[in-house]
Formats: structure tokens, sequence, C-alpha cells
């Protein structure tokens, strides 16, 4: 049992390693040359953030496996929206930071809200529990598209 905690538990870190490749540079140089509104967060607190994050979303998706049955055809649905988000999650960084892509990461962003938001839908029938460890997730989203939002309008002499 623990051994399924920690492995769905630590899934979602795996992007979040790999995304930090791209930030861990473009921080300090490209994106510190943006123009962001002032509600921006400060740059330390994004890791701690999407640590918590992170953590409440895999924990979610073990509260569903475990309800489901596992890897069963009741599943599919349920964790196959959480596999495409997460996919979803990954991808914004290599496009926000390494493309220097606004307008799609944007768009991106947009399209992972929605889809984190079908994920807790499907997922509220199963494990209310779960569906709340999202909501902080998806508010942040909300944050995050927003943020997105307004760096895109701002700099439009910034995209690649």
């Amino acid at each position: 049992m623990w051994t399924h905690i920690l492995g769905f538990t630590a899934l979602p870190h795996v992007g979040g390693i790999v995304g930090s490749l791209y930030t861990r540079t473009e921080v300090s140089t490209w994106y510190k040359t943006l123009k962001k509104p002032a509600w921006c967060p400060p740059n330390r607190v994004i890791p701690i953030a999407w640590t918590t994050l992170y953590t409440s979303m895999g924990y979610g998706s073990y509260l569903i496996w475990k309800d489901v049955g596992g890897f069963t055809s009741a599943a599919a649905v349920p964790l196959g929206l959480y596999g495409a988000q997460l996919a979803l999650n990954w991808a914004f960084t290599p496009i926000f930071f390494g493309a220097h892509n606004l307008k799609l990461a944007l768009v991106e962003s947009v399209i992972l809200s929605g889809t984190v938001a079908a994920t807790m839908v499907s997922w509220y029938p199963i494990n209310k529990t779960a569906t709340l460890l999202m909501v902080p997730y998806l508010m942040w989203l909300t944050l995050a598209s927003s943020l997105s939002y307004c760096i895109w309008r701002d700099n439009p002499d910034k995209e690649e």
C-alpha cells in the first residue's frame, strides 16, 4: 500500500523536476525581462506552491485509483483525464520557458484548466476528498492563466 501511495504522490513531481531544467536558467534571464503585473507571485513562492500542488494531486489520484479498484475499466475516464491534465501541466514549462511561445502557453494553460475541471467532475462521485485536493490546483491555474494572459498581452516583442 505505501509503495502505491508514494508512487502516485511522486509521479507529478517528475514533470516539475524536468521543468526545472528549463526554468533554472530562464527565470534569471529571459523571464526577468518580461513585463509582469504587480500581483505576480515572487519567484521564491513558485517551487513551494508546485511542490504542494503536485503532492496533493498525486495523493488525490491515488485515492481515485484505490476507490475504483486499480487500473480497471472504471478508472479509464477519471485517471485518463488525470493523465491528460498531467501531460498538459508538464508541457507548459517547455512551451513558455523553453520556446518562449507566450500565446501558445496561454492557450495551453486555458486548456489545462478545463481538463483539470473535467478531472474534478469525474472524480467527485468517486471520492470527494480527492476532488477537494484538486481545488487549490485549479485556483492556482486560474492565477497562472491570468498571469499568462497579462504577460502575453504586455510583451508582444518578447515572443520568439
